[in-house]
């Protein structure tokens, strides 16, 4: 527990960071070692290859000059002809040849080149041997022009070995670069799989606290008190869940005492409108029908008056239980644009009273909601048009699905609603200017129902400008199609 309470929305960002991080730097460390013993182990193999090839290329010049020498001093093969600092000098040249081959040897070759150095060597010892010995043989003929034909022989085959170790060399130095390149492209994904991996995980475990906090506001958006609200991840995260749990149990004691204030004036109310209501009509009976009589009069204005406050009481009764603990249950899918025919039939005759027309643009539109919620939605809107419609005026109705919400517009050729009024129209008891100018009956809860219904449905709804060459009042409303947003 106290480990959950320490990973934080901010810790587990540094800490997602950190690891992520980790993998990548490894990648890096490794290429870069990677990249540093490929450079060090070319430059050896070039240093070694180097030495190799200019020692071998002096090999093949001494071998080349004790050829000269020994030519000379076989030439020169009677003794008195023979100057004594010729001996020396192919004896001087023999030694520099032999420690040639020594150095070579000492460069670590391969075996095969060892061995073609000591064979050079040797064919090298046997012209010495004959030529010291047919000096000493009183100018013996010996076949010498084969014995330096073998001689350089064996210096072209060394020279041509020794080009296919090099060539061995770099074509091993080639294959250990591409080896160590497959090895770090296959670590540095393997190291890059593990950083994206954890940050997949970071973000699945951050989206998922997210999308419950989401559906937790939402809900609270939508009225729905009835569930609580659980968030689980990182604890500022699980913080911010609780407080919205001790919002929603806020709101719903709020609601609980604002429907029983409301029931209980609505009841406070209707018990003496009942005993007025009674008195009323015994006066009005007891009054002979006079239209000139002021005791009529009154009589008269005191029934319309308690007609009215009865219809007041009833639409803020009606109000307090729009939000009674919606259960989403009870959501179905809601064909609308059948609900908004049967709703205009039931329109018809007020429609005629005023000889109203009706133009509707109306597309077939299913949506996920509270099918009697909708329907009180289009009988307010079209109550409303009906109303403040002038006599022969016309009503337009416009349907259809726009992406994932449904749109109803409500339109009516009235004064139209200001645009300073516009933000209160959907406040309870609210009554614009027109309606207080009319003396319009009615409590001012229309629009306020149909803000609470939409707003069960996750929508909006909003006072639009009128159409060009229009003056009347445009409602929208939006709704999504499958209840949520």
């Amino acid at each position: 527990m106290k480990f959950k309470n320490l990973l934080s929305l901010k810790t587990l960002i540094v800490l997602g960071f950190v690891i992520a991080v980790i993998p990548l730097f490894l990648a890096v460390m490794y290429a870069a070692f990677g990249m540093r013993e490929t450079s060090a182990l070319g430059r050896t193999v070039n240093s070694h290859v180097f030495e190799q090839t200019k020692t071998i290329r002096l090999v093949l010049q001494k071998a080349s000059d004790i050829e000269r020498k020994a030519k000379l001093f076989v030439l020169l093969s009677d003794p008195t002809l023979r100057q004594p600092y010729e001996r020396q000098s192919y004896e001087t040249v023999r030694a520099s040849f032999k420690q040639a081959l020594n150095d070579l040897l000492k460069l670590h070759v391969d075996n095969r080149i060892a061995l073609l150095v000591n064979e050079l060597s040797e064919k090298e010892n046997l012209i010495y041997q004959q030529i010291i010995g047919s000096d000493d043989e009183n100018n013996l003929e010996l076949p010498i022009d084969e014995a330096f034909q073998g001689l350089r022989e064996s210096a072209a085959t060394l020279s041509r070995e020794f080009e296919n170790h090099v060539d061995h060399e770099f074509n091993e130095l080639r294959q250990l670069s591409e080896s160590m390149e497959h090895g770090l492209l296959v670590k540095g994904a393997a190291l890059l799989v593990i950083s994206f991996s954890v940050i997949a995980i970071l973000l699945i475990v951050l989206s998922r606290s997210m999308r419950q906090l989401d559906l937790s506001i939402r809900r609270l958006g939508s009225g729905d008190l009835v569930e609580p609200i659980l968030v689980n991840g990182p604890s500022d995260l699980r913080y911010l869940g609780n407080r919205l749990e001790w919002l929603r149990t806020h709101l719903l004691e709020l609601e609980v005492s604002k429907q029983q204030f409301m029931q209980n004036v609505a009841r406070e109310i209707e018990l003496p409108l009942a005993s007025l209501r009674r008195d009323a009509e015994l006066l009005a009976e007891e009054t002979d029908y006079d239209p000139h009589s002021k005791r009529q009069q009154t009589a008269l204005q005191l029934c319309a008056g308690i007609e009215k406050l009865s219809a007041v009481s009833a639409e803020l009764l009606r109000y307090s239980q729009i939000n009674s603990l919606p259960d989403i249950k009870r959501k179905e899918s809601v064909n609308v644009k059948d609900l908004l025919e049967t709703v205009v039939d039931e329109f018809q005759p007020a429609l005629t009273e005023k000889a109203l027309a009706l133009r509707m643009l109306v597309r077939p539109v299913e949506v996920s909601g509270i099918a009697e919620q909708l329907r009180g939605i289009i009988e307010q809107l079209l109550a409303n048009a009906v109303k403040y419609s002038p006599e022969e005026g016309e009503i337009r109705i416009m349907l259809r699905d726009a992406g994932a919400l449904m749109e109803l517009e409500v339109e009516d050729e009235g004064p139209g609603i200001a645009a300073d009024e516009r933000p209160h129209v959907f406040e309870p008891f609210y009554r614009g200017k027109h309606a207080e100018a009319t003396n319009q009956d009615g409590p001012g809860l229309g629009l306020a129902i149909v803000k609470e219904y939409v707003a069960n449905h996750q929508g909006k709804v909003e006072v639009i400008d009128a159409r060009q060459d229009q003056h009347g009042a445009r409602i929208r409303v939006q709704i999504p199609l499958d209840g949520e947003i």
